[in-house]
């Protein structure tokens, strides 16, 4: 069977069986408590495995003149029935090899004896008990098929106990539990079952075996102590033994009725009357009963309970791991035949989806034409121009159920036109076969005329947003559409949403229809210059970003209007006073560094925001300088331009440059960095950072720029990308 069916199989056995089993787990762990502290009750003698009736018998007749009979119980506790020397009646538990008494037998409570009812039957007599039995028949099949999704998971039965990727807490639990609780619960259910069958008859229930004994009608009487039958037999054997209702009748016998046969012993000789083996059915009852109960062991009524407590926590994570793989569905805006890029998605638990997701809903915000669907569904699609593949890697290299049918499609459907890929790897290198699928896939669509490799394999290991964002860098670099790259955008924790008051708003003064917004959230709220804001204009999943600066404790944004802009024209209708609702998305890989000595930032147009922040909060321990491009002077230059002297004369600040594209001196920002060669490659050489935020054709302008200016001084630009010098926001 394949994988998916066996997961469909998991998933409806516990949907089905959930209610009932939370009653039955609930009323388990009372259950199993009360079985546990019964057997702690002071009525079990010592040594009471090695007691036989030779030894037990003659003793109790001494002390009791009249026994009716004698009870031993799954505790091994013995209640003897008969009358004392005042003829009075009496049913207590004795010390079966002195006769003293230690207790009188307690009936269960009443709470009790309602647990077990519902445990049994739900209230429903048989109807119920019948209905119980099902759901202890389904239960073991769902254990089976756990046992089944484990192995696979574990990549075969030998790897079954190697250590488990934790996705998340309620996955690792319900797999590092479902090990451990595995032979417990089968077992709960298999003898759940069996009692269900047994009393339902749908087993057999056997007849008993007759064992024929010679008769000798002998008339010497025996003592009770030299019987060879209560030699041969221990009282931990036993169950009960019936007394002759007359002593020295010879018409009047023992019943002895054992664990596994019923024994019939003549009073006055000891020989064996009549014996009759019970079947086995009737001995695996026993059994049954014993090991679903717990009876007489401490230890495994601690295990049932546990295994009890179990079931609930699975019933738990197990929705919460369906929660977790269903939330992130597939919903598109485009047909298929209408896209110009399609979002392909190889994933075992949702979590890959996630990521194509976030990168499908930016594209829409975008304005891009993308559509978005699982590997298996790979077709024709006549109008894209870009591939992008997420998959994971399931088992030892293969598929992931929703992507197992994609290499015959890829023969099957080949594109009309060319298209350019790229293929995102998700999976975890403590597995052999890291990104095994994805590899295959990458190697496979090289293979194909159609297809142009945009970008080289990307792997992301154990959910990675850092390695996630990465991939989004160079894919957007690539391509010149934005997306958005703080990491923590991608993790599965949605940031909340924060009331958020607007305390400022610069009006558009000319045709550089740009303008400020300062927000101040309600509550406390970290954030830092270079975090994102995240509105929802039409609330809607649909998100705008936009850098933030913090200036004075409070958000400020730099906005441009375009015409029909959603996000922009939502900001720019906001009144003083008003109120929005917003997410604040940390950018941890664009924030301030640290322990830099000196900085460059580089910004064009609305670029500029998370810098003002910057050097606003800026103490004035790391040389900073800021290089900025606009189309042409303006008022909001001007302010720009005395916001900088201000914080060169307070220290805050080194150097200001300013490039306008569009007067009559055209210059565009990487010009000033050409001029200022020296300042740059030294920088870099001697561990410094440049920041750049804006647009993502001037990014490009720039570190094409930045290349050539190393490549002069023979280094190597990309080494200090590598080594994370380089420091970008574009959009």
């Amino acid at each position: 069977m394949t994988l998916s069916i066996w997961r469909y199989a998991h998933l409806t056995l516990a949907i089905l069986t959930f209610l009932f089993l939370i009653v039955a787990s609930t009323t388990g762990i009372i259950l199993a408590y009360d079985a546990a502290q019964e057997k702690t009750q002071p009525y079990r003698v010592d040594d009471f495995s090695n007691i036989n009736l030779a030894q037990s018998l003659p003793e109790l007749r001494k002390v009791f003149p009249e026994i009716t009979e004698i009870n031993v119980d799954h505790n091994q506790f013995v209640t003897l029935e008969g009358l004392d020397d005042n003829g009075e009646n009496i049913k207590a538990y004795i010390d079966p090899k002195t006769g003293k008494i230690l207790g009188k037998p307690v009936e269960k409570s009443k709470f009790i004896n309602w647990v077990i009812s519902l445990h049994r039957s739900l209230f429903l007599k048989e109807t119920g008990r019948f209905a119980v039995g099902v759901v202890s028949f389904l239960l073991m099949i769902t254990s089976i098929s756990g046992l089944i999704l484990i192995i696979k998971r574990q990549n075969g039965i030998r790897y079954f106990f190697s250590k488990i990727k934790k996705d998340f807490f309620s996955q690792y639990f319900h797999v590092v539990s479902g090990r451990i609780l595995l032979v417990p619960i089968f077992v709960i259910s298999l003898t759940g079952t069996y009692l269900f069958m047994h009393r339902f008859e749908l087993i057999p229930k056997g007849k008993n075996e007759k064992i024929a004994h010679k008769i000798t009608n002998s008339e010497t009487q025996i003592k009770l102590a030299d019987f060879p039958i209560f030699k041969e037999t221990n009282l931990s054997a036993v169950k009960k033994i019936e007394f002759p209702f007359i002593e020295d009748d010879a018409e009047e016998f023992f019943v002895l009725k054992l664990k596994d046969r019923e024994i019939t012993v003549n009073q006055i000789n000891g020989e064996i009357i009549k014996e009759e083996k019970y079947p086995l059915t009737l001995i695996y009852e026993n059994l049954s009963l014993t090991f679903h109960t717990g009876r007489g062991s401490v230890v495994w009524s601690i295990v049932l309970g546990l295994s009890s407590i179990g079931i609930l926590l699975f019933i738990y994570s197990g929705f919460v791991i369906t929660f977790k793989r269903t939330r992130n569905k597939i919903k598109n805006k485009y047909k298929a035949e209408n896209a110009e890029i399609v979002i392909f998605v190889g994933s075992e638990n949702g979590s890959t989806l996630g990521f194509a997701n976030k990168i499908h809903s930016q594209l829409l915000s975008d304005g891009k034409k993308s559509f978005i669907s699982q590997l298996n569904q790979y077709k024709l699609h006549p109008k894209a121009e870009h591939i992008i593949i997420f998959t994971s890697t399931y088992g030892l290299g293969e598929a992931p159920t929703n992507a197992s049918n994609f290499k015959k499609l890829l023969k099957e459907f080949p594109q009309n036109q060319k298209i350019k890929y790229s293929v995102v790897g998700f999976g975890s290198k403590s597995y052999e076969d890291f990104c095994g699928f994805a590899i295959e896939v990458d190697q496979l669509l090289s293979e194909q005329n159609w297809a142009e490799s945009q970008l080289e394999i990307h792997t992301v290991d154990d959910k990675s947003t850092i390695e996630f964002t990465e991939w989004a860098k160079k894919w957007s670099y690539e391509t010149m559409i934005p997306l958005a790259t703080a990491p923590s955008l991608y993790s599965e924790k949605v940031p909340s949403l924060k009331k958020m008051k607007v305390i400022g708003k610069s009006e558009i003064v000319d045709e550089v229809t740009t303008f400020k917004v300062i927000l101040k959230p309600n509550s406390l709220v970290k954030f830092k210059s270079g975090d994102l804001l995240a509105i929802y204009p039409e609330n809607d999943h649909k998100e705008r970003f936009y850098s933030i600066g913090k200036v004075n404790g409070a958000i400020q944004l730099v906005v441009k209007l375009h015409e029909n802009g959603l996000g922009s024209g939502f900001l720019h209708r906001l009144k003083e006073n008003e109120e929005i609702k917003a997410s604040i998305i940390k950018n941890s890989e664009f924030h301030f560094p640290k322990k830099a000595s000196e900085v460059i930032m580089i910004a064009n147009g609305t670029g500029i925001a998370p810098f003002l922040g910057m050097i606003e909060e800026q103490t004035g321990k790391t040389k900073t300088h800021l290089y900025c491009g606009f189309r042409k002077s303006s008022e909001l230059t001007v302010n720009y331009e005395y916001f900088a002297l201000e914080n060169i004369k307070k220290g805050k600040l080194s150097s200001f440059n300013l490039a306008f594209s569009r007067e009559e001196k055209s210059q565009y920002v990487m010009d000033l960095v050409e001029r200022d060669a020296e300042l740059f490659t030294n920088l870099l050489e001697n561990g410094g950072f440049i920041m750049i935020c804006g647009a993502l054709k001037m990014q490009h302008d720039v570190e094409d720029t930045l290349r050539k200016l190393c490549a002069l001084k023979n280094k190597d630009y990309e080494t200090y990308k590598a080594n994370g010098q380089i420091l970008t926001d574009c959009y």
